[in-house]
């Protein structure tokens, strides 16, 4: 039986999750929902548009709605709203917020006998499951987090929300020295500016006020207030000409110890290489809208992450295939 999908919101990663839906075959793309009129949007592979305000009444057709908003003032609201009428997924990545969202959709799902998973992706999501594999599997160690250098979906939205911006990309970029140096097997004690940097990229609205936008890029808590970050104002055309591919990627890399006197080092790195972020992005989604009917038909109701889910239900192999090939 097809998982019925509802896509709501289609910007980059709306239009990733179409793409990763139709790889999918027991997947189908029910509509997509949008806050835009609907008659001036069209989809890439002719999934049918409807208003957001619409999404309610389609309600016994759609088996799990992919919210597909930014994290900075999208999905703290999208995301417990939907979870009182919907199964959903989202990819919520703000890191300092995540414990506060899951606590607002779980209430929101629990009440409603709906089952979410949130802060879905490659990180959060993947590289938080490598994070407590390492973690787990060596207790004597530190834990590394590298991003980039790439495009950062939910920094690049962030800035686009300022007043005055038209456009906006944001770059996370990994300090050489500090990768060099844990894939080399150190363990420094590292702060936030000493692993990255920021770049941005803004067209700006014409007669904004640059010193205010540039002001609040760098001042922003959670994203930018604690790197160092550069910021260049360029024209449209600019952004088309070098700034329009979403690359990304980054490694998660644990050192630790074993032995009476620590005497045998490990390193365990678990990287990713992204042509396209958001259609990535996409990938874990739809593949965590399997996971969550799967949680929903066992009457497991409330909200989970990419923490809470066992491998099995990610994919659309049979247990017994995934043992006798994957094990």
């Amino acid at each position: 039986m097809s998982i019925k999908i509802g896509i709501y919101g289609y910007g980059n990663l709306g239009r990733g999750v179409e793409l990763a839906v139709a790889q999918n075959p027991d997947m189908t793309a029910v509509g997509v929902f949008t806050r835009r009129a609907p008659e001036t949007v069209k989809t890439l592979t002719g999934v049918p548009v409807f208003a957001a305000d619409d999404a309610l009444k389609m309600q016994d057709k759609i088996d799990v709605m992919i919210i597909c908003g930014g994290s900075a003032t999208d999905l703290p609201k999208q995301t417990p709203y939907l979870a009182q009428y919907f199964n959903v997924v989202d990819s919520f990545d703000t890191h300092a917020k995540i414990p506060q969202h899951v606590a607002a959709v779980q209430a929101a799902a629990e009440r409603a006998k709906k089952t979410a998973i949130v802060s879905a992706g490659w990180d959060p999501g993947m590289f938080s499951i490598a994070r407590s594999y390492a973690c787990s599997i060596l207790p004597d160690g530190k834990d590394y987090t590298f991003w980039g250098k790439g495009v950062s979906q939910g920094h690049s939205d962030a800035v686009r929300r300022i007043d005055g911006v038209a456009d906006a990309r944001s770059y996370t970029i990994p300090m050489p020295d500090a990768l060099n140096a844990v894939r080399g097997g150190a363990t420094p004690d590292l702060t936030t500016a000493q692993k990255h940097e920021r770049e941005c990229f803004v067209v700006a609205k014409d007669g904004a006020d640059l010193e205010r936008i540039e002001r609040e890029i760098k001042t922003m808590p959670n994203y930018f207030a604690d790197y160092h970050t550069t910021v260049h104002f360029i024209s449209a055309a600019e952004m088309q000409a070098n700034h329009s591919g979403l690359p990304h990627g980054g490694a998660v890399i644990r050192n630790g110890f074993t032995g009476v006197q620590k005497q045998n080092e490990h390193v365990v790195e678990f990287s990713l290489k992204l042509g396209s972020n958001p259609e990535f992005t996409a990938s874990v989604l739809a593949a965590c809208a399997r996971a969550v009917c799967r949680f929903h038909a066992k009457g497991e109701y409330g909200c989970k992450t990419m923490l809470d889910v066992p491998p099995v239900y990610l994919s659309a192999t049979e247990r017994d295939e995934l043992i006798a090939t994957l094990l």
